[in-house]
């Protein structure tokens, strides 16, 4: 009852007013500005985390809007590596113009490599709808060549996943395995969660056998101890893969509890002004999250 009560009250946020939404978000959004990204990083820093900063956004409406993400994106690893930051950077290629063009988006996102090269810093090139997949592994291709310290990111409910990861697989790969969040048609994408879960598991095992270093990204408390099981079976080094979480999210102490088993973790941190959309569309998922905020609210 509970559970559809909060699931009522999700569906009518994006109706009400930014600053009441605000409320909810906050638990998902680093902050609107880079300084409260940076020192949110900060502060996972010292709690033994590590982080990756996103600056929120996709689907950008011109040229010159691409251009300016991307001198953010630059500009950004100059400041973690003067605040000594244990962060990195993901992207999405459409914030960087490839809904307007891959020309576009190689553009900007050579910009972005270069200044993660400056800085000696890693640059994940994150992974969106499926008319995208294609060419933004071709761009992290080509990305590959100038740098080797990119990685791009697959989906495990996409059917093509297991293919793209063969092609792409080697020693040197760094790779984010995720389950995907778009809205995908049956033909495209897995629709069964449980299938989803076994392709998951399915591409960290192939990725493990291949040599890759695997970021695994997935709040699921069962994919997570089937996955440390397949860790034991398969007696991968810790140095090999880290475990990647969403800033936010519950996961009822699963996390600090990693980090107490000497596995590395690291926390995604979204920030910007564009927090509204990213914000209801996490606690679409996740509605429980408005009853906890509401029960804190009445508390105080």
């Amino acid at each position: 009852m509970l559970r559809g009560f909060n699931r009522s009250l999700a569906a009518l946020l994006p109706y009400l007013p930014k600053p009441l939404v605000g409320l909810f978000a906050r638990r998902y959004v680093a902050g609107e500005t880079v300084e409260e990204a940076l020192r949110a990083a900060g502060e996972l820093n010292a709690g033994g985390f590590q982080a990756t900063l996103d600056i929120l956004g996709e689907q950008v409406a011109s040229r010159e809007e691409a251009f300016l993400v991307a001198g953010a994106y630059a500009h950004l690893y100059h400041q973690i590596a003067g605040a000594n930051l244990r962060a990195n950077i993901s992207l999405k290629p459409t914030h960087l113009g490839l809904n307007l063009g891959r020309g576009i988006c190689e553009e900007n996102l050579l910009t972005v490599l270069e200044a993660a090269r400056a800085t000696g810093n890693f640059l994940r090139i994150d992974m969106e709808g499926s008319p995208y997949t294609g060419d933004t592994l071709d761009l992290y291709r080509t990305c590959r060549e100038q740098y080797p310290e990119v990685g791009p990111a697959l989906q495990a409910y996409l059917h093509r996943s297991r293919d793209d990861l063969t092609q792409l697989l080697s020693p040197a790969l760094n790779v984010r395995i995720c389950k995907g969040i778009y809205r995908e048609p049956p033909d495209r994408a897995i629709q069964d969660r449980e299938a989803i879960n076994e392709s998951f598991l399915g591409l960290v095992r192939q990725a493990f056998d291949g040599g890759a270093y695997v970021a695994i990204a997935t709040h699921d408390l069962t994919l997570i101890n089937r996955i440390l099981a397949l860790i034991r079976e398969l007696q991968i080094p810790t140095p090999r893969f880290e475990f990647q979480t969403l800033h936010g999210v519950p996961m009822g102490g699963q996390r600090e509890a990693l980090l107490r088993e000497g596995f590395r973790v690291r926390v995604y941190l979204p920030f910007g002004e564009a927090w509204h959309e990213y914000s209801l569309r996490r606690l679409r998922e996740n509605p429980d999250i408005v009853g906890y905020v509401l029960g804190n609210l009445w508390r105080k």
